[in-house]
């Protein structure tokens, strides 16, 4: 597979995690746990996947710069930084999480859960975004 190809199968990775996301949460309200647990182990498992392709893309490639001007250059930078900070806390969280579960410490499990998962479907959205405003949109309005 072609380096070129990874940032789309990265989005795509990506995107499928904040749909898998979605059904899992829409799922625990309905008080389908196994359904849940399957879904979120799902939603672990493609962002492991993500994560090891986007760090393979960029040891390869580097860093890829935003060219966009004008009004779109805030937004970009904006929505990198946050997507980045929150990023960066979602392996920790998303572990804990699993872990709470896993152990049957439901209690726990849903005091972290309501901030991982509303970090992780962020993250996993802005990954799209990010990538659409990097390799797919145009680069200025107007």
């Amino acid at each position: 597979m072609p380096l070129s190809v990874l940032p789309t199968v990265n989005a795509v990775l990506n995107g499928v995690s904040a749909v898998l996301l979605v059904l899992a949460y829409r799922q625990i309200r309905a008080r389908r746990v196994m359904a849940h647990r399957a879904l979120m182990i799902a939603a672990f498992v493609t962002s492991t996947v993500f994560l090891v392709s986007y760090l393979y893309y960029h040891a390869h490639v580097g860093s890829v710069h935003y060219t966009g001007v004008g009004v779109l250059r805030p937004i970009y930078f904006t929505i990198l930084l946050t997507h980045t900070i929150l990023a960066a806390a979602v392996p920790p969280l998303a572990l804990r999480s699993l872990y709470l579960a896993s152990t049957r410490q439901f209690v726990r499990h849903r005091t972290i859960a309501r901030w991982t998962w509303p970090i992780w479907m962020y993250v996993s959205v802005t990954g799209v975004i990010v990538y659409l405003m990097l390799y797919r949109l145009p680069t200025s309005i107007g």
